[in-house]
């Protein structure tokens, strides 16, 4: 997996790719979505902050409330995929996500990834304040916890 930052698409640069809509003022959710190029050999996606104006002017009727409290992933058909089913989602979409997908597939498996990633997207930027979230630390307020 390459260690360098790239630019991630946006919608306008692949207008045929499902969106994933992240929040972009949380190191450790920053710096998962910049692993998901990698994942994406076949570019079958593209990358929005929900903090970006261009998500309230796409898509209306998501809750910015919702937004903080879980990823969604907008696929070419429309359909929205939030949090642990978004995750769910890349593995069925992402070929080289395929080793994963017997964890997520697996019946009843959902009752725990659902209170996990609840728990993590929760704590996520106490979690980033406290580990550095895989970057610098925290000098520009990103991390306190938004309430």
């Amino acid at each position: 997996m390459p260690n360098q930052p790239t630019a991630l698409p946006t919608p306008d640069e692949r207008p045929n790719a499902d969106v994933v809509i992240y929040d972009g003022d949380c190191r450790i959710c920053t710096a998962q979505v910049s692993k998901l190029p990698w994942w994406d050999c076949q570019d079958k996606l593209s990358y929005l902050s929900l903090h970006s104006l261009d998500v309230a002017e796409r898509w209306p009727d998501l809750s910015h409330d919702r937004l903080m409290e879980e990823m969604c992933l907008i696929d070419t058909r429309g359909d929205q995929h939030w949090g642990p089913s978004a995750i769910r989602y890349l593995t069925l979409r992402l070929r080289r996500l395929w080793w994963a997908m017997p964890l997520l597939y697996f019946p009843g498996s959902m009752f725990l990834w659902r209170p996990l990633y609840r728990w993590i997207a929760r704590n996520r930027y106490r979690l980033s304040r406290s580990s550095g979230g895989g970057t610098e630390a925290c000098d520009d307020d990103a991390c306190k916890l938004h309430r």
